[in-house]
């Protein structure tokens, strides 16, 4: 297996200790038992020509590319060229059979996540999967218990864990920065998604999609950075009198979908996924602490904003006497460029960098037979407030209870 030199480790390490975000910050280590590591560098299998298309497994030094696959002969075609891959199967079950592949990136339509990795691992393979996990409760379980008795590596491939801005977060929540954060908020808005509801005059999967059933680029944001879990949610719905909405087949009345959270630590949590509206399309977090508060961007690529609590006495518009706060443009640096990837990987990528960092995790996680990031634990956090938050915008805001998984 070609090895990571010594060098480069000791620098990462050293790097990841002066910043602060330690290898729990990106890792969360536990004592969970996976199942054996490759005995050399991991083969994987990507399934899915769209969003699979997307990474850089072929880039990773501990990585081979050993098949791809789609059912569209094009998309196969598409992922052999960006993977430099010349074997390919019309289908995951016959990816399945090859005893060559390790590991497979499961990028399929959101509806057959669940049985794509249970297939999977019963054919003995560890997986990384797009979000979200599941969409519906039942299947939350089905996959959790997949996983467990399966003793194979999943992993959820949650852009905004690695979004730059997101590990910034981390590493000033690992300082102690914030105080105590004591609500959050975030927001995913995709105005104009009903592009992607019908190809070729047929309906995809995204058609009527109810927007909290993809919670988790929103999710992440707290989760990830503080580890507290979301406990209880009511939920609220805006839909129209469109003829999009009308007859899909999950039976959604909703555009847009706000939830309001209660977590574990007895704190707010406002959620917006919203697919119609004059809006600008963006993914995005708010952390507000007693000490400092980060604020992302209203715009993909814009300065973020700090808020640091301060004694400066000062005059409110009306003239009486305040303390102000002090407000600073926070200029985002591009962990991508560091050590905290192996230097093939440091470019790029999508979603505010993530894809690099999502590849990296889930084949280093598998060398270092290590607990990912997003495991089956966090990517059910992720996952289960959504579907309940939408059970809950149903019943007209109606408080429920989100179960633990962990």
């Amino acid at each position: 297996m070609e090895k990571q030199s010594s060098s480069f480790r000791e620098s990462r390490r050293d790097f990841i200790n002066k910043a602060g975000l330690g290898i729990s910050a990106l890792t969360l280590s536990s004592g969970l038992t996976y199942g054996a590591k490759p005995s050399d560098k991991v083969h994987i299998g990507i399934v899915g020509g769209r969003f699979g298309a997307t990474f850089q497994f072929h880039q990773h030094p501990d990585c081979v590319v050993e098949a791809v696959s789609d059912l569209i002969p094009q998309r196969r075609e598409g992922l052999m060229k960006v993977y430099n891959c010349s074997k390919s199967y019309e289908s995951l079950e016959k990816l399945l059979h090859d005893p060559k592949i390790d590991a497979v990136f499961i990028a399929t339509p959101a509806p057959d996540h669940v049985n794509h990795v249970i297939q999977s691992m019963k054919a003995g393979k560890h997986v990384l999967c797009a979000v979200p996990a599941a969409l519906t409760i039942e299947d939350c379980y089905r996959l959790h218990e997949a996983v467990k008795s399966s003793g194979l590596t999943y992993m959820m491939a949650e852009t905004s864990y690695f979004r730059q801005n997101t590990i910034s977060v981390r590493k000033f929540y690992k300082e102690g920065q914030f105080g105590s954060i004591f609500s959050a908020a975030a927001e995913y808005n995709h105005p104009g998604l009903e592009s992607l509801w019908f190809e070729n005059g047929k309906p995809t999967w995204r058609q009527g999609l109810p927007p909290l059933l993809y919670p988790t680029h929103c999710t992440s944001f707290l989760i990830s950075v503080t580890g507290e879990r979301l406990t209880h949610v009511s939920g609220l719905g805006w839909g129209d009198d469109s003829e999009l909405l009308k007859n899909n087949p999950y039976k959604n009345p909703f555009w847009n979908s706000t939830a309001f959270f209660k977590t574990s630590k007895g704190n707010p949590f406002r959620v917006e996924v919203n697919w119609k509206g004059a809006l600008r399309g963006i993914e995005r977090g708010e952390w507000r602490g007693d000490k400092m508060s980060f604020f992302s961007a209203l715009k993909e690529g814009d300065a973020h904003t700090i808020v640091r609590a301060a004694g400066e006495v000062g005059k409110d518009s009306g003239g009486f006497q305040v303390r102000e706060n002090v407000v600073e443009t926070y200029h985002q640096p591009f962990w991508w460029q560091t050590d905290l990837l192996p230097e093939p990987l440091r470019h790029s990528s999508g979603h505010d960098g993530s894809h690099c960092f999502l590849t990296h995790e889930f084949i280093d996680s598998l060398i270092k037979n290590r607990r990912p990031a997003v495991d089956i634990h966090e990517a059910l956090a992720y996952t289960a407030p959504g579907i309940v938050g939408h059970e809950s915008a149903l019943k007209g805001g109606e408080y429920m209870k989100i179960p633990d998984f962990d």
